[in-house]
């Protein structure tokens, strides 16, 4: 089966992320405070490590905490992280003078839970990527230096040297190796979503949908793959029936109502909305997972920094030392994302090809 995307022109990636959860789940005052305190949507915002002090960023030296203001969407860990002297000692020279690692983040304007957007304090980042942002930049040794900006300025801010890499959900593809260097750090899933009393599981092979109906973004990566699976489902002379709805609210109603048996999405998205409905009456989980690659590539999402920067392999190995000493697993499980674990950071793995990029 080929790999379906509709992202890659330079990754403004999943349309059904980042808006779909800003107009859908986020509560309207977050939205507000996004509006207010991030003003300028054409360009960036810089923040010294907004959340220190604040109850989610560096702490003490040697201590990170994990998912802070997250309005419900994380539980709140402290992480111990030293500096590693020997990967601090990969690092370009002039980084290591600086003394701060500069993260870039594409979340303006709306902001993409529980990836990155303004906490519950209406003025600080938080979320899953500025975190590992700050943990790399402990194992560093270098003070993190957040800038969000819109998805297309992200990518113009690695490539002036504003920031020196990018922790924004970037998918790796082949077309975006000719311009950067990647240090992988999550999978890049699309996750099918139940009512908690379901016990539907997606067994990963389009058969398992036979006689669903389940509700999908329109223009999106995850509706071609379901389409795709339409067709091979009719070719057999079953059915899978596909349903649309205006927004995220609306999609959720025909969930809890029973009118659809599943939402497929961007994983994050499934496991924000799990984590926020885990105490209601409404309470949804996850029914499975799928590349957002397709079933010829696991897709990968990746730590991005300028092509021959030096960044890639000191990336790779301050979170291979997180995965080996247990901070990446509590940051994944803090944001409830451990079914998007990897086992390794690799340089440049495989990425998305240039056919479908």
């Amino acid at each position: 089966m080929p790999s379906f995307r509709t992202r890659v022109r330079t990754r403004r990636t999943r349309p059904a992320l980042r808006p779909r959860l800003a107009r859908g789940l986020v509560g309207a005052s977050a939205v507000l405070a996004l509006a207010v305190a991030l003003t300028a949507c054409g360009g960036s915002s810089p923040s010294s490590d907004a959340v220190a002090g604040a109850g989610g960023g560096a702490t003490a030296k040697g201590a990170v905490v994990v998912g802070a203001l997250s309005n419900g969407a994380a539980r709140q860990a402290t992480v111990k992280v030293p500096e590693v002297a020997a990967i601090r000692a990969e690092l370009p020279k002039s980084l290591v003078k600086k003394g701060s690692l500069d993260i870039g983040l594409g979340f303006l304007p709306a902001g993409s839970p529980p990836l990155g957007y303004v906490g519950d304090d209406q003025k600080s980042l938080t979320g899953s990527e500025p975190d590992l942002g700050r943990l790399v930049a402990a194992v560093f040794g270098l003070r993190p230096q957040l800038a969000n900006a819109t998805w297309d300025n992200l990518f113009v801010g690695i490539d002036s040297g504003r920031t020196d890499v990018g922790f924004s959900n970037i998918t790796d593809t082949e077309q975006r190796k000719e311009k950067y260097e990647f240090a992988c750090y999550r999978k890049d899933n699309l996750g099918f979503e139940v009512r908690k009393s379901d016990g539907w599981t997606f067994d990963g092979t389009y058969r398992s949908l036979a006689g669903k109906t389940v509700a999908v973004g329109a223009g999106t990566n995850q509706e071609k793959l379901l389409l795709h699976w339409r067709d091979q489902l009719e070719a057999a002379g079953k059915t899978l029936t596909v349903k649309y709805f205006q927004d995220a609210n609306s999609t959720y109603l025909a969930l809890n109502a029973g009118r659809i048996d599943a939402y497929l999405a961007p994983n994050p998205s499934v496991a924000y909305h799990t984590v926020r409905t885990a105490n209601t009456p409404n309470a949804t989980r996850s029914a499975g997972t799928y590349s957002g690659a397709g079933s010829t590539l696991q897709g990968l999402i990746c730590a991005t920094a300028k092509k021959d920067s030096g960044l890639a392999k000191p990336l790779a190995d301050a979170v291979n030392y997180l995965i080996k000493n247990g901070q990446y697993a509590a940051w994944l499980k803090a944001w409830n994302l451990t079914n998007e674990a990897v086992a390794t950071s690799r340089v440049n793995p495989p990425g998305l090809p240039l056919g479908n990029s």
